[in-house]
């Protein structure tokens, strides 16, 4: 690329690539503060929806960020060329086929003004002398910004490209207006999408964490979307990470076949919507496992399979992380930090209706093991199952769902 400025001066180019190699430890958690306001930024709420794309956003935040600091390591001060590849290709391709037209321009003021306030602080921090500041942020205002102009553009290009080869934009966009709640003719809707909208139906969001394990996604979309009789399966290619599937037949389908297929795939994560019938059911049930994915990836649970039918209560209580945390620790008390197998007894007796010979045979243990461990788990919770056992269940509940929640007081 052509250089639009003169080089630093030795000592300048020193500072500069010094404080980058500083930052580059904390490019996670510089990540984490960037990303949510750049996503709101982009201003469609397609892509705030999805959690596989919101998350392949913030990939490629963390990409933008390693590579300017990564080229002024090497070449402090100079013109930094950004890189757009294989996983920043496929995302643009994802939102260009999803007809997601995401604010570039908007993401990227955003994304610079926060960066430049950081490198101001830790500037100021680390360089006492004011002719050497004024000169190192003169030189990297330079460098940065013209970053960005550059990656904007860059962006751009490849949206344009990913339009020119989409051929399956049309029926994504379809689908896409119907789970948005836009109005359509059912047998529209039938007649393009090949799938009867007149039944019950049960949504699903099948997605993995690592491209890598792209071959394992489609094994389990093929294993969900096994034929039985009197049903049908609809998969829609919401992303590189994550398919979309319907199930639908004459009655409701069972969502925990769906867990049992995906039993063998592993890295291959799911969500489940209630089902619902028509073309609303169709609509409210994939909202449903959205929601239930959204939940999983905010909350950075392990879990492999969700039904938001079992965590709609915890979606609404961790919505805010801090105040879930509290509300763990205000409930459970000193048992938040118990033996796992206290919290794991108590929950299984309060989803099992307080009984204790159901709750022995799900947890495979004998009934007076339950009885001791309810018992001492009740003695260290703060809030007591006489009391208050839906809050007590609904605090487990999300213990259960987050560990790590208890510790993510300082985020």
């Amino acid at each position: 690329m052509d250089e639009l400025w003169p080089p630093p001066s030795p000592e300048v180019a020193d500072a500069i690539r010094s404080l980058c190699q500083s930052l580059m430890s904390e490019t996670d958690a510089m990540i984490d503060a960037l990303t949510p306001p750049t996503l709101v930024a982009h201003n469609d709420p397609a892509l705030l929806a999805d959690a596989s794309l919101a998350e392949e956003g913030r990939e490629l935040n963390r990409s933008d960020l390693v590579q300017w600091l990564t080229a002024n390591v090497q070449q402090p001060g100079r013109r930094v060329e950004p890189y757009v590849g294989p996983r920043a290709t496929a995302y643009i391709n994802d939102l260009v086929s999803r007809g997601i037209a995401p604010d570039f321009v908007g993401a990227w003021r955003v994304a610079l003004g926060m960066g430049w306030r950081r490198w101001l602080e830790e500037c100021a921090a680390q360089f006492p002398d004011r002719g050497l500041l004024v000169d190192v942020l003169d030189v990297s205002a330079k460098s940065l910004v013209q970053y960005a102009l550059d990656s904007v553009l860059a962006l751009r290009e490849a949206s344009l490209a990913a339009a020119r080869g989409n051929a399956d934009a049309e029926a994504i966009a379809l689908i896409q207006l119907i789970a948005g709640g836009a109005p359509m003719a059912q047998d529209l809707a039938e007649g393009r999408l090949h799938y009867r909208l007149g039944r019950w139906h049960t949504g699903l969001v099948l997605w993995i964490d690592d491209p890598r394990h792209v071959d394992a996604l489609e094994l389990a979309v093929a294993a969900v979307s096994t034929p039985a009789p009197e049903r049908s399966t609809l998969v829609a290619r919401a992303s590189t990470a994550s398919r979309w599937l319907w199930l639908s037949g004459a009655d409701v389908p069972d969502p925990y076949r769906v867990e049992q297929a995906m039993a063998a795939a592993p890295g291959v994560r799911g969500a489940v919507g209630r089902p619902g019938r028509g073309l609303e059911g169709f609509r409210s049930s994939h909202q449903d496992a959205l929601a239930a994915q959204a939940l999983v990836v905010r909350l950075a649970s392990d879990r492999q399979f969700t039904a938001y039918a079992d965590v709609e209560l915890i979606d609404a209580l961790t919505k805010d992380r801090a105040g879930a945390r509290r509300f763990v620790v205000n409930t459970l008390g000193p048992l938040a930090g118990a033996d796992p197998a206290l919290r794991q007894a108590l929950l299984t007796y309060l989803q099992c209706g307080f009984n204790t010979t159901r709750a022995a045979a799900a947890l495979y243990v004998h009934r007076n093991t339950v009885e001791r461990r309810v018992s001492r788990a009740n003695e260290l919770s703060a809030v007591k199952v006489e009391d208050n056992p839906a809050h007590l269940a609904a605090a487990l509940l999300v213990l259960d769902i987050a560990p790590g929640v208890l510790a993510t007081a300082s985020h």
